[in-house]
């Protein structure tokens, strides 16, 4: 700051002699470089910002949500999808959706977000529950899991209280647990690898009793690895979805000697997330008639 400006305002205001022009070049080079920096450090933010947890609200997550936040991951590699059928999975942030268009576009399935932990029900899900139906997909519901929030029992039984049944109609695909990154915070919902199988088990043994299916179990290898130490305990039960964002799935969990879906990215055309079932049109009628 300069004198001038400390100056009492009532004294009569004193001219300030005209820069050189050496002084004037002086004076825009700095201002530029002001300028520059200040972009710099704002551009930068702004990349930043989608990868930091807490950016979400309470009943924001949806499938993949956890790895935006703590992986960053981007599309590496052109997905093989070779003898698989299309499909999409969606969640309040697409609001309603044009089902039609994702029909025209090849979508045969699509598995709609119901419930998060045990006091959040999609405002969407209506629309697009009935919507991917109405248009002859075949749909299903998921859970977005917060082990730190409340018993696996208790979110399993939320669930299929609010849109996670199911009916034996060719139509109606078993429900999903999303168990994943926490968006929220710390990558295990603070639970010891054991703590987490034991909610696992919890959540999918009450929604079995309360549907008669066996929850298909939605997550990444390196999560599960992370926060479960690898638990083999669900493949011979629990079909798998993994996500992986490149040219294949990948290795799987333990457990598992295949993957029944593959989300394969959040980048797709109409919806973000799409996905792939590992089988044919039949095949996946088989699993929604169980």
């Amino acid at each position: 700051m300069s004198n001038d400006r400390l100056r009492d305002t009532s004294a009569a205001p004193t001219a300030t002699p005209a820069p050189s022009s050496r002084g004037r070049r002086a004076l825009v080079a700095t201002a530029l470089s002001l300028a520059l920096s200040t972009l710099s450090v704002g551009a930068a933010g702004a990349a930043q910002a989608p990868d930091q947890p807490g950016e979400l609200q309470p009943g924001e997550a949806y499938m993949g949500a956890g790895i935006a936040v703590h992986k960053g991951w981007k599309q590496d590699g052109e997905p093989s999808l070779d003898a698989s059928v299309e499909g999409v999975d969606v969640s309040g942030h697409q609001g309603n959706v044009d089902w039609q268009a994702l029909w025209g576009s090849g979508v045969r399935f699509a598995y709609v977000k119901a419930t998060e932990g045990t006091g959040y029900q999609s405002d969407s899900f209506t629309q697009q529950y009935n919507g991917s139906y109405d248009v002859g997909m075949t749909r299903g519901a998921y859970h977005f899991a917060l082990p730190d929030n409340s018993s696996g029992a208790d979110q399993a039984n939320y669930f299929a209280d609010h849109g996670g049944g199911w009916s034996k109609d060719g139509k109606t695909l078993p429900g999903v647990l999303d168990i994943e990154y926490n968006p929220y915070g710390a990558t295990c919902y603070g639970l010891s690898q054991g703590a987490m199988v034991n909610w696992i088990k919890d959540f999918t043994a009450t929604y079995k009793s309360r549907t008669g299916r066996d929850a298909v179990i939605y997550t990444t290898t390196d999560w599960w690895t992370q926060c479960t130490g690898n638990n083999a305990g669900f493949g011979a039960t629990n079909p798998l979805w993994v996500a992986r964002y490149a040219d294949g799935p990948g290795a799987l969990p333990a457990g598992w000697g295949f993957h029944t879906f593959w989300q394969y990215t959040s980048t797709g055309p109409t919806v973000g997330d799409h996905d792939s079932f590992n089988g044919s049109a039949e095949q996946l009628t088989a699993l929604a008639n169980g």
